[in-house]
């Protein structure tokens, strides 16, 4: 089958740090799992940062990608509420080879039918960033549900609003919170973006935080979602956030100062999408269970796709095209590329 993967990381402008590979088809299927035949993905930071840095083992090329869309070819003896010929989409599981293949095999409890409404593009923009949002607010930051969107008088601050799980986060954040949400952008583009997807403020996080949230008439916030660069921020988030307030952050560093939290009892939440799929968690299908509520309110017209460039087929020269797209830190929304 065809696939892009890498035998040693590179930087992305090196000719081989992707590669197109012919590749064996998946072997047999574990019991709860579907195999896919791929019809569109997206690219994530995750994937810049493995094939910058992470070497492959056993020899064999590493295959990266975890969006996908595609057509279910077979199914595990285990799996329920799925067959052949389902459109499905999902994040996959980092332990395991990646989407950028024209066959993949996944667990059916981390995957869900595909929204029926959005385009194999359009759909595979949401999975991961969708699961990482959802994640967030509901299972990490614990914030109540409402269905009819009455104000809890609570603010949640999105640092990075208009990247892919900020896109997404302020959205669901509108759509089933009472929060008043506050999103990050530096640049026009990003801030009408976070505009339309929702937020009811954008500040810029160029400059400091604190008195632009004074200027809103916002004295202190009670949750942040912090999404990029938290070590630089984690002073401003100590200064802004209420008493017993609330951080979570999803990007990695090599330490971080949580001292400054302590006078102010604030609790700290990291958030990893894989964490379910990696450790085989008794909840692991919650996540193909929030798929299927993405896809539902997705079809309901309440949640757009953040889907703002596609980039050919799936093929190396395409995907180091839009590798170097996200390690630009200019990217909005999500990037797609769609058939082999």
């Amino acid at each position: 089958m065809k696939a892009i993967g890498y035998h040693a990381p590179h930087p992305i402008a090196h000719p081989e740090a992707l590669l197109d590979l012919d590749l064996p088809a998946p072997g047999a299927l574990r019991p709860h799992d579907l195999l896919v035949r791929v019809q569109a993905v997206s690219v994530n930071p995750v994937d810049v940062k493995l094939r910058a840095g992470v070497a492959p083992e056993g020899g064999a090329p590493k295959v990266l990608g975890w969006d996908a869309v595609g057509t279910v070819q077979a199914v595990g003896s285990a799996v329920a509420g799925f067959a052949a010929g389902d459109r499905v989409y999902y994040a996959g599981a980092i332990d395991r080879p990646g989407t950028n293949a024209e066959l993949h095999a996944v667990d059916a409890r981390i995957a869900a039918h595909a929204p029926a409404t959005l385009s194999d593009a359009q759909a595979a923009a949401l999975p991961l960033t969708a699961i990482t949002a959802w994640e967030i607010l509901f299972d990490r930051l614990r914030v109540a549900q409402s269905q009819d969107g009455g104000g809890s008088g609570e603010t949640l601050l999105v640092m990075g609003g208009a990247g892919g799980v900020g896109s997404i986060l302020v959205q669901l954040a509108r759509q089933l919170t009472g929060l008043r949400v506050v999103a990050t952008a530096s640049r026009p583009e990003s801030r009408q973006w976070c505009l339309d997807m929702g937020a009811h403020d954008v500040i810029d996080h160029r400059e400091p935080l604190a008195p632009q949230l004074a200027a809103l008439g916002i004295a202190q916030v009670d949750h942040v979602a912090s999404l990029t660069h938290t070590a630089a921020y984690m002073g401003q988030y100590v200064e802004c956030l209420r008493p017993q307030g609330q951080i979570a952050l999803i990007d990695d560093m090599p330490t971080l100062d949580v001292v400054p939290l302590k006078r102010k009892s604030l609790s700290l939440h990291w958030e990893m999408m894989f964490t379910r799929s990696l450790f085989g968690t008794p909840d692991m299908a919650r996540q193909g269970a929030l798929l299927a509520e993405v896809a539902r309110l997705a079809d309901a017209g309440r949640l757009r796709s953040t889907l703002t460039a596609e980039f050919g087929t799936i093929g190396a020269a395409n995907l180091r095209r839009a590798h170097a797209h996200v390690e630009s830190g200019r990217a909005i929304g999500k990037v797609v590329l769609q058939g082999f």
